[in-house]
C-alpha cells in the first residue's frame, strides 16, 4: 500500500523540481575543491545547480518520511478491531468500508444470532476484525464474528472476575452437553449443568436467551464452561427459603405433582419441592405411584417434616384421611371369617387386603392342610378373592395374621369320622421310602403302610420292591392320629389275620414246643404253628457253656417258655433259658429248699422221678 502511494506521488514531485535542475556539467572543467560552507557568496552556476539538486533530494526524503509516519499512525494494525460502514449487500455478503481506502467482504451469516435471520443493512456501522490489510484481490480480510468474539471475551473476562452472570443462548448439541452463544463467544454447557434434574428434552431451551454463570474460562485456549444449573439453584434457594419459612409441620397445602418415581412423587409447593413417599400416599398398599397420581395433577398434602438445614420436606396424603386401624379390633374379631383380595405373594406367604389400608398376612404354614412344601403362588394368585380367618391382631405393629386353611375342616378329622380303624380303603401309591409306602386317600391326604404291614410271610424289606408308584392297592385303616396328621394302613390285614386264632391261645409264661428250622451264629430260628420266631444265643440255655447253637439241628423239637406275645406283628418271644429257670424254681418249691439240707441234685432227682 505504501509503495503504491509513493509511486503515485513521486512523479508529481519530479515534475515540480525539474526546472531547477542544472545542465550537464562539462567534464573538461575542473571541480572546485573549496568547501561549500567556506565558499564565498559569489558562486558559479555549477555550484548553484549542485545546491538545487541536493535540495530536491532532501525534499523527497522528508516527504517519504512524513508519508511513512502518517501511514504508521493512521493505518490500522492487523489483528485489531476497527469500525467500518456497510456500503453494499450482495451475493450473501456485506461489503464494508473500513477507511484508509480499504474495503472488505463479510458473510451475512456472521451478522445472524443463533436461530435468527441476519440483521444488517447498507449504511450500518459495524465493528470488524482486521485479519489482513490486503489479500490477493487487493481487499482487506475482515470478520464481524471475530470482532464480536474479541469484544465478548473482554466483556466475559470482566464478568468472570466479578462473578457476574452473563446472558447467552443455547444453539447446538455436542458430546456431553450443549454449545452456548455468549454474544460472540462460544461456551460449553455440560449436560449436568443444564438443570437441577436431568433434562430429557432440551428442545424448549434452544435459542432462548437466559442467564448463565461462568465456571471456567481460558482465553489462550479459547475455552469457556458455563452453568445454567447454578443460576437455577441460586434462585431456587432464595425462593425455597422464603417458602419454607411460611410452612409448618402438620399444615395442609396444595401442590402440583412435578415428577413421579418408583418410590414416590415430587410435589411443587410453589417454588420448593416436597417428597411424597409411596408409603404416605394411601393407607392401603400402593405398588406403583402412577396408580393414584399423574404429572401436573393438583393434590392436597400435609407437611409431615421439614429439615431446616437441608431444606427437605416430607409430605403425606393419607394423613388427611381417617386411619382404618382405629377400628380394626372392632371390625375383625379373632376367629371371624372375612372376604379379602390377594395383593402380594412372597416366598413366606400371601398378603390379603381386608379393606383399604388394612392388610393381613397368610403365612405359608396357614395356607393349606395338605400342601406343606408348596410355594404360595401355587395355592393362590394375585387379585384372587379368598376367605380368611383372623388369627391374631397386633395394633402397635399394625399386623394381622390370617389363616386360609382354617376356613375349611381338618381333612384328618373328617377322615377319622368317616373311616374308623378296620375300614377298607383303596388308593394310589404316591411315594416309596425305605420304611414303607405312602398311599393317596380321600381329602387329598396320604396314609402310610409300614414295612411290617406289607405281608405276613417273610420280611417287608423283601417285598417292598414289588410295588411301583401309581399302583392301586387295597389296605385297612389301623390308626388315625389327627393331632400328628398321621394315618396308618395295613395291606396284610386286608385278607384277615391267619394267625389270630393261634396267638389267641398263647399266653405269656406258657411252655410250648417249637421246631428248629435254621441254625445261625446268633441263635436259632424256630417255628410254632406256622409262625417264625428267633431264639437268641443268650436264651439257648441256663448255663453259659451250653449256649451253643450248634447243639441243635434243623427239625429238633424244643420246649421253650413264651416271654412275650406281639399280636400285631405276629411275633412270639421264646426262651429255653427262661424255661429251665422256671422249672428249677418250681422244683425247689415242691421238693425242698436250701434250708432243709438237701442238695440241688437231690431236689432235681426227686423232681424227675416225680415227673416219671
Amino acid at each position: 500500500m505504501r509503495a503504491r502511494l509513493l509511486s503515485l506521488i513521486s512523479p508529481r514531485v519530479t515534475r515540480q523540481v525539474v526546472p531547477f535542475a542544472s545542465p550537464t556539467p562539462d567534464p573538461t572543467r575542473s571541480r572546485p575543491t573549496q568547501d561549500r560552507r567556506t565558499q564565498p557568496r559569489g558562486q558559479s552556476n555549477e555550484t548553484k545547480d549542485t545546491v538545487s539538486h541536493m535540495a530536491q533530494n532532501a525534499t523527497m526524503e522528508e516527504f517519504e518520511a512524513l508519508l511513512n509516519e502518517d501511514l504508521d499512525v493512521h493505518t490500522p494494525t492487523e489483528g485489531s478491531v476497527v469500525k467500518g460502514k456497510v456500503i453494499a449487500v450482495e451475493a450473501g455478503q456485506a461489503i464494508i468500508d473500513v477507511g484508509y481506502k480499504m474495503e472488505g467482504r463479510v458473510d451475512l451469516k456472521e451478522f445472524a444470532q443463533p436461530g435468527e435471520a441476519p440483521e444488517v443493512e447498507v449504511g450500518d456501522e459495524v465493528e470488524v476484525f482486521l485479519r489482513s490489510v490486503e489479500n490477493a484481490r487487493g481487499e482487506a480480510v475482515i470478520s464481524h464474528e471475530l470482532a464480536r468474539r474479541e469484544a465478548a471475551w473482554d466483556r466475559l473476562e470482566a464478568a468472570y472476575g466479578k462473578e457476574e452472570r452473563v446472558e447467552g443462548a443455547i444453539f447446538g448439541r455436542v458430546k456431553g452437553g450443549f454449545t452456548v452463544d455468549l454474544g460472540g463467544a462460544v461456551a460449553f454447557l455440560p449436560g449436568s449443568q443444564v438443570d437441577v434434574r436431568p433434562v430429557r428434552d432440551a428442545g424448549p431451551l434452544m435459542g432462548l436467551k437466559q442467564p448463565f454463570q461462568i465456571l471456567k474460562m481460558d482465553r489462550r485456549r479459547g475455552n469457556i464452561v458455563v452453568s445454567r444449573r447454578a443460576i437455577l439453584e441460586e434462585s431456587r434457594a432464595e425462593q425455597r427459603a422464603e417458602v419454607i419459612a411460611n410452612l409448618q409441620e402438620g399444615q395442609a397445602v396444595d401442590g402440583v405433582v412435578k415428577n413421579i418415581t418408583e418410590y414416590g412423587a415430587f410435589v411443587d409447593l410453589g417454588g420448593v419441592d416436597g417428597l411424597l413417599h409411596v408409603t404416605d400416599m394411601a393407607w392401603r398398599r400402593v405398588n406403583d405411584p402412577r396408580e393414584i397420581l399423574s404429572i401436573g395433577e393438583t393434590v392436597k398434602v400435609q407437611v409431615i417434616k421439614i429439615n431446616k438445614e437441608t431444606h427437605r420436606i416430607s409430605l403425606g396424603m393419607k394423613q388427611l384421611q381417617d386411619d382404618p386401624w382405629d377400628t380394626v379390633i372392632a371390625k375383625y374379631p379373632l376367629g371371624s371369617v372375612h372376604q379379602g383380595r390377594v395383593t402380594n405373594i412372597t416366598d413366606y406367604g400371601a398378603f390379603v387386603e381386608l379393606e383399604a389400608g388394612v392388610e393381613g398376612l397368610v403365612h405359608v404354614s396357614e395356607m393349606s392342610w395338605t400342601k406343606k412344601n408348596v410355594h404360595p403362588g401355587k395355592i393362590v394368585s394375585t387379585s384372587q378373592e379368598v376367605e380368611v380367618m383372623v388369627l391374631e391382631i397386633d395394633t402397635q405393629k399394625r399386623r394381622v395374621s390370617l389363616g386360609l386353611k382354617q376356613t375349611q375342616r381338618n381333612p384328618w378329622e373328617v377322615f377319622a369320622e368317616t373311616h374308623p380303624p378296620g375300614t377298607n380303603v383303596e388308593g394310589e401309591v404316591k411315594n416309596i421310602t425305605e420304611f414303607g409306602l405312602f398311599v393317596g386317600l380321600e381329602g387329598d391326604i396320604d396314609g402310610m403302610v409300614h414295612l411290617s404291614d406289607l405281608t405276613w410271610e417273610g420280611r417287608g424289606e423283601d417285598v417292598i420292591g414289588d410295588y411301583r408308584k401309581g399302583d392301586i392297592v387295597r389296605a385297612v385303616v389301623t390308626e388315625v392320629d389327627t393331632d400328628k396328621e398321621r394315618i396308618s394302613l395295613s395291606i396284610k390285614n386286608v385278607e384277615g389275620d391267619p394267625y389270630a386264632e393261634t396267638l389267641g391261645g398263647v399266653r405269656r409264661g406258657a411252655i410250648v414246643t417249637v421246631a428248629v428250622t435254621k441254625i445261625e451264629d446268633g441263635g436259632i430260628e424256630v417255628e410254632y404253628e406256622g409262625m417264625k420266631s428267633f431264639i437268641r444265643r443268650s436264651d439257648l440255655a441256663r448255663d453259659r457253656q451250653d449256649q451253643r447253637p450248634e447243639r441243635f439241628q434243623p427239625g429238633d423239637k424244643v420246649d421253650v417258655r413264651v416271654t412275650n406275645v406281639d399280636a400285631r406283628n405276629h411275633r412270639l418271644g421264646l426262651s429255653i433259658k427262661a424255661r429251665e429257670i422256671a422249672e428249677e424254681k418250681e422244683a425247689v418249691e415242691q421238693f425242698g429248699s436250701s434250708d432243709s439240707g438237701a442238695s440241688l441234685g437231690d431236689i432235681l432227682g426227686a423232681a424227675l422221678k416225680g415227673n416219671d
